[in-house]
């Protein structure tokens, strides 16, 4: 009986470091979308490719560079879009862990609106150009002969954080009014983080801010920013920037939505952006991250990170990104796997 318990035992143990050994991990590749404003994308996919830490500045997403992509069928694909000033590796933990969930990731550098070029900030054209950006990556990766025949056209998500979150929300089908900016920052005083940002105010209207062919930009942005992109399937919002989003057209949001906002945003005010989409997004999956601060959602930096928001690698007291970037993953897989069981 010893013997055949021993025996078992042994068994066990063997499977379980050949099932550590041939775990799937997260492959890293990067492309560059074409057009007058090029994008730069960082692919994270499944593989089975060993993993290791790779230098990346404040960051070091671990991960097999160039690696092949495992043979499983994908999952689907998951689009993230970054805040204002950030950078595609910024979400580089969940970005990681959805690839060894099984899906493609695909974050992305917003042209004009990142740690290195601010230039779209003041353009006229930001809230109708940053979801388009994330359209001509999406075109991008379909019509890719590597990876356009893997992607389930049924199973396509996006993730934003901050303006990212808009970002997601607006292809989702939420309809901006950029010039809600100037009379939210012209009647409250609790939201100065927001306002002296932006800096935004109402536009002179276009015909359309659709009818703008993709890969160039439209002179101003409409009265009414429409640029839904009914590909995507489903969408998380992390602490979003909303306060421009009319009523009624989060309302009629008709994809699944899950929105996480921070209790300590002193970016973005919660009752004003991802309070705004609860109240009027009764369907939404909802949740509020405890102690945490606006940067919460990116992934912990090795070094401080200066921006015009305060520094993204800081935490409130008491609060341990580290900690909670774990339970942040788990929520977003299973957000996802609910969508696509």
């Amino acid at each position: 009986m010893m013997t055949l318990l021993f025996q078992t035992l042994a068994a066990a143990a063997l499977l379980g470091l050949a099932g550590q050994a041939g775990a799937q991990q997260a492959g890293y590749r990067t492309l560059t979308v074409p057009g007058d404003a090029p994008i730069q994308v960082a692919l994270f996919y499944p593989t089975a490719a060993p993993a290791r830490a790779l230098p990346m500045g404040p960051w070091q997403p671990v991960v097999a560079p160039g690696a092949p992509a495992a043979q499983a069928p994908l999952k689907g694909l998951v689009l993230i879009s970054h805040g204002t000033g950030g950078s595609e590796v910024g979400h580089h933990n969940l970005a990681t862990r959805l690839a060894k969930d099984g899906y493609l990731v695909a974050a992305l550098r917003h042209p004009g609106d990142n740690w290195e070029d601010r230039s779209m900030i003041t353009s006229g054209h930001y809230f109708s150009e940053r979801p388009r950006q994330v359209s001509r990556v999406l075109d991008a990766l379909l019509a890719s002969p590597e990876w356009g025949s893997l992607i389930p056209a049924e199973r396509i998500g996006a993730v934003g954080h901050s303006a990212g979150g808009y970002t997601v929300l607006a292809l989702a089908g939420a309809q901006a009014e950029p010039q809600r900016a100037a009379a939210h920052c012209s009647t409250v005083q609790d939201d100065p983080m927001f306002c002296s940002l932006g800096k935004l105010s109402a536009t002179t209207p276009v015909p359309s801010a659709q009818a703008v062919p993709a890969g160039s930009t439209p002179a101003r942005d409409a009265q009414r920013v429409s640029v839904p992109d009914p590909r995507i399937r489903a969408v998380v919002a992390l602490a979003p920037m909303a306060v421009v989003f009319t009523p009624e057209s989060l309302a009629a949001v008709s994809v699944p939505v899950r929105v996480i906002v921070a209790e300590r945003d002193a970016v973005l005010v919660g009752k004003y952006h991802g309070g705004h989409v609860m109240a009027h997004m009764p369907k939404a999956q909802a949740s509020t991250a405890a102690g945490a601060g606006h940067f919460a959602f990116m992934a912990q930096a090795s070094m401080p990170l200066p921006s015009d928001a305060g520094d993204a690698a800081a935490n409130p007291p008491g609060f341990d990104r580290v900690a909670y970037q774990p339970e942040l993953e788990n929520q977003v897989s299973a957000f996802f796997a609910q969508q696509w069981r």
